[in-house]
């Protein structure tokens, strides 16, 4: 480093003054000693200019290390589009750009990166059946949704519910699967296809479901096995075909075409309205397993009837489950029926206005908290009331 200086020294001699500021010639013995402050002044000059001569080099340096890296090819990280509901939990794209437009050119390569304050853990698939205590206020209906599956499902693999979403009780213990389907034993000599056919499912949803376990090079189940059939189905019991009644006359939808005169004839309805002031669902929509709609109607609220007709069974009672129940035949093919009622206030082949209080609701029979049954039938078959009632 020393000699390197020394030739900086040289290129940069010290400046003569002119003749008239020469100092004239003295005698060695009168010259005077060499000024410190002189001295100082050549030191400050040299450092200086030495710290110049660094800096031009470290700067060239730096530069060509800079306009070596953007002559490299871009690097681009492509990540998915945010979404609304990424963007709602905290995830806030950020794009890097080096301020040449985007295109990944200048002095630093375009980064796409999106910033997270948590960290996301995706949820691993459940295979394994979930078990689940019903709490007081809960519904078949609401169970199925807080678990994304068909209420349908939940009484397919729980034999305590009877097929009926009304055995419902607190302290009952579901089993709850992971998706829709069914369980079943295995049976000495049951193949893939009969089971597929006899459950309505797919044969290759059977072997392929990873929590059935089955090896694909050999796919095969030992007897007493229980497996999980996804999608599967079975036929539900209908408890609205037990509940029998007294029929208004021939074809008038009650009885069928074999049916005895019991109340004699009567005004025919015309149109359907809403048999409650709660125009509301307070648990079990209509569906397999479940022929009619839950109407939110606390203890000792008004029932209406639904349209014009003949009541054709009032009585109280279990009644299959369904209490304290009223029918009403209305001539034109249509039967309504209410279910779970705390109290009736008409009587068997009395005539009913559309409107007409005819009972107060209750919590009678097979039912989990006090609401309205309410069921609509055509021939002797249900129908959703959603597509009658106004």
């Amino acid at each position: 480093m020393k000699p390197f200086l020394e030739k900086i020294k040289s290129i940069f001699p010290a400046r003569k003054k002119p003749e008239a500021e020469q100092p004239q010639a003295v005698s060695a013995v009168n010259e005077p000693g060499t000024s410190p402050r002189m001295e100082g002044r050549k030191a400050d000059r040299f450092t200086v200019v030495s710290w110049a001569v660094t800096s031009v080099v470290v700067f060239s340096l730096l530069g060509g290390t800079l306009y070596y890296k953007s002559t490299l090819p871009p690097t681009i990280v492509t990540v998915p589009a945010v979404t609304t509901e990424e963007a709602s939990e905290g995830g806030v794209p950020v794009i890097v750009d080096s301020g040449t437009g985007g295109d990944g050119g200048g002095l630093f390569p375009t980064i796409f990166r999106k910033l997270q304050v948590k960290t996301n853990i995706p949820e691993r698939p459940r295979y394994d059946p979930e078990l689940y205590r019903v709490v007081r206020g809960d519904s078949m209906y609401r169970i199925a949704e807080s678990f994304k599956i068909k209420t349908e499902t939940i009484l397919y693999v729980n034999d305590q519910l009877e097929d009926n979403p009304h055995s419902l009780r607190p302290g009952m213990e579901l089993t709850i699967p992971p998706q829709d389907g069914l369980y079943y034993t295995w049976k000495e000599g049951d193949t893939f296809e009969a089971i597929a056919k006899e459950f309505f499912a797919e044969a290759d949803d059977i072997i392929n479901y990873p929590g059935n376990e089955i090896d694909l090079t050999d796919p095969k189940i030992e007897p007493s096995t229980t497996i999980f059939i996804p999608g599967g189905s079975r036929e539900l019991r209908n408890w609205s075909a037990d509940l029998q009644t007294a029929a208004r006359g021939v074809n008038t939808g009650t009885g069928g075409a074999n049916a005895s005169n019991a109340c004699g004839g009567g005004p025919v309805g015309s149109g359907f309205g809403w048999p409650a002031d709660d125009h509301t669902l307070s648990g079990n929509a209509y569906g397999p397993g479940h022929l009619g709609i839950d109407i939110n109607a606390p203890e000792g609220a008004n029932v209406y009837a639904a349209g014009t007709g003949v009541v054709t069974m009032a009585a109280g009672g279990w009644n299959y489950g369904y209490g304290n129940v009223v029918q009403i035949d209305h001539g034109n093919g249509y039967v309504t029926v209410y279910a779970h009622l705390s109290s009736i206030l008409v009587s068997q082949c009395q005539t009913v206005g559309q409107g007409s209080v005819i009972g107060l609701s209750g919590n009678t029979g097979n039912s989990f908290g006090a609401h309205l049954h309410f069921e609509i039938r055509v021939g002797g078959s249900n129908i959703n009331p959603y597509d009658i009632v106004q």
